[in-house]
């Protein structure tokens, strides 16, 4: 291998989702991304492959000298003083040493450009292992919280303590054959400003522009504590909520800590001590949440010595209709979710970038703001669902009595039924526990593949789309089953208007959407349009294969109607292929169910 050399500038700009980026941004992105990989091949590295992004940067892995190594790049796009970051959090790891934080190579700022080089820590992430398992063994997840609490004692007794800021599943990766626990992604990392006990440290640094009170930086505000999330000082304490966090999503299947008001960790299985601490870090009690954690310190490191048998996994049943296809088809589920207003006690104005954006809840996660804790487990779910290979949609109606729910779930992958189906149920569990404001209250989620989306461009919105002849709407052929029934079929407009939606559709298009609503078919069609870019999301499946041409038509007279637009915003349309309503009672707290004392009962009965 050629000798390395000094890692040179090269820009990676701001990226979203490449199939929902413009055509020119996305071929510039991946032209980027080779050009970093080719860079770092040129430089001596081996096996040089993109591995991941984020708010802040983008990550790449190779080989040198024989080591795994890990590259983290700096978004130019940002402020100097996000960008600046990196610095801070090499100096941070510069500090560090500790068997579960893959350590610091070294720090380079090359032509304006802040690089990041550290040791690859092996095994996965628990994000991704959590989404084929659904929750996670308890043979697994004991060590990860034995490894956590080790981590969180060792942070608290440096000399200056420090505070990792983001602990969540998608920020540890997991051997399992060894049990080995890795933290990394330590960009919101800063030292901390008090101690355990609330006592200030002494000066502290890092403070953001302006000299504000704290030097916290937020975190992801699915995981982080209401202390970190009101921009407190800095303290260990914020730590311990991310792994509480953490450790409960894990355990429940879930990606949030929302759902335990209703799914509290003393209801699922876990040892009773373990259960205990969690159900108190997650109280809305601050002194309890205290208590707590300094239990987690004191316990879970001598956790090692449990001897756990893994009870059996039952085989769950999906409570709501699921079609699984084995198509080997690769697909980019987007989630879009509409009817969120009657969610929120308190309503917020979104800002122009927030109401414009289909990916919401990936890039806005404040629009939450104003809901329980429920209401953000219930949408947070949801969005879960479009974690997997999943094209279909979900209709919830709310009543006196409980909730009706109507749905078309097709999942793309056999193998990720039991995990998937774990998520469906969570999702019904959580809409038993609503209680809507408005009655007759209608939730809606679409989820669709992202490379099926269509893209026009325009400089401004002084112009029209026009859609070139070549370009069609994609649909798939199918057939529906005898006994479906034409009164059974769902409609376009059977609700109304929804009132989250702001785009007005010429009825140039609306007469056309009419006419496609009474032929037998699937799916959604969602038009977002910017400024200067229209996007038509879709998902379509036809379930009349005499009405092919007719079908077929109307969709090209869709776009042929683009160029009578003249909003923007978004308007959505989904159509399920028959009534199957199921209906749910609502629910309250599930009950305590603890890991046994006496192990051996789970050899002798059934779970």
């Amino acid at each position: 291998m050629a000798e390395q050399q000094s890692l040179q500038q090269f820009y990676i700009p701001e990226e979203q989702s490449i199939y929902l980026l413009r055509q020119d941004d996305a071929r510039k992105l991946r032209q980027w991304q080779a050009l970093c990989q080719q860079q770092l091949r040129q430089l001596g590295y081996s096996q040089v492959h993109f591995i991941g992004k984020g708010v802040f940067g983008f990550v790449f892995a190779g080989i040198g000298h024989g080591k795994q190594q890990v590259f983290k790049f700096s978004r130019r796009t940002l402020p100097q003083r996000l960008q600046d970051q990196l610095q801070d959090e090499a100096e941070i790891l510069a500090q560090l040493d500790h068997p579960n934080i893959p350590g610091l190579t070294h720090f380079v700022r090359a032509s304006g450009q802040p690089i990041l080089q550290m040791e690859r820590a092996p095994g996965r992430e628990l994000a991704q292992l959590a989404q084929r398992c659904g929750a996670l063994p308890l043979t697994w997840l004991m060590p990860i919280a034995q490894q956590l609490a080790e981590i969180l004692l060792y942070l608290r007794q440096l000399p200056r303590p420090i505070v990792h800021g983001d602990i969540k599943p998608s920020n540890l990766l997991f051997e399992p054959a060894q049990r080995h626990l890795s933290l990394v992604d330590w960009g919101s990392a800063v030292t901390a400003q008090q101690d355990i006990d609330g006592h200030a440290l002494g000066s502290s640094i890092g403070l953001y522009e302006g000299q504000q009170s704290s030097n916290a930086r937020m975190g992801d505000v699915y995981f982080i504590g209401p202390e970190q999330l009101a921009q407190r000082p800095s303290s260990p304490r914020f730590d311990e909520q991310g792994v509480a966090a953490t450790l409960y999503a894990l355990a429940s299947g879930q990606i949030s800590r929302f759902g335990s008001k209703l799914q509290p960790a003393s209801s699922l299985g876990l040892p009773r001590p373990l259960a205990e601490i969690l159900d108190g870090l997650l109280s809305d009690d601050e002194t309890t949440r205290q208590q707590a954690g300094d239990h987690l310190v004191a316990t879970l490191p001598a956790s090692r010595h449990w001897r756990l048998i893994a009870p059996p996994q039952p085989v769950i049943s999906c409570l709501l209709p699921l079609w699984v296809h084995r198509q080997g088809k690769q697909i980019d589920t987007v989630v879009y979710s509409s009817r969120k207003s009657f969610l929120l006690a308190n309503q917020i104005k979104p800002n122009d970038n927030q109401r414009h954006d289909i990916q919401l809840a990936h890039y806005y996660r404040d629009f939450m703001q104003g809901m329980g804790d429920n209401e953000k487990a219930f949408v947070v779910a949801v969005s879960q669902l479009g974690n997997y290979p999943l094209l279909g949609g979900l209709a919830l109606h709310w009543h006196g009595d409980g909730v009706d729910i109507d749905c078309s779930l097709n999942l793309q992958d056999p193998t990720l039924r039991q995990p998937f189906t774990h998520v469906v149920n969570t999702v019904v569990r959580l809409a038993q526990t609503l209680q809507p404001q408005h009655n007759n209250a209608i939730f809606k989620a679409c989820f669709f593949d992202a490379r099926d989306t269509l893209h026009l461009n325009r400089n401004n919105n002084g112009q029209r789309f026009v859609a070139p002849p070549e370009l069609s709407l994609p649909f798939e052929l199918g057939s529906a089953p005898q006994q479906e029934l034409s009164s059974r079929l769902h409609s376009y407009f059977e609700d109304g208007r929804d009132p989250d939606e702001n785009l007005t559709l010429p009825a140039s298009i609306m007469s056309e959407l009419g006419r496609l609503n009474l032929i037998h078919h699937t799916g959604c069609i969602i038009f977002e349009v910017l400024e200067d870019h229209l996007k038509i999301h879709s998902c379509l499946r036809l379930l009349d294969p005499n009405r092919q041409q007719a079908f077929s038509n109307c969709l090209q007279r869709i776009l042929a109607a683009l160029v009578d637009i003249d909003e923007c915003g978004i308007a959505g349309f989904m159509k399920l292929p028959y009534k199957n309503t199921r209906q749910f009672s609502t629910l309250e707290q599930l009950p305590n169910r603890y890991y046994p004392k006496d192990p051996r009962i789970f050899l002798s009965t059934e779970t």
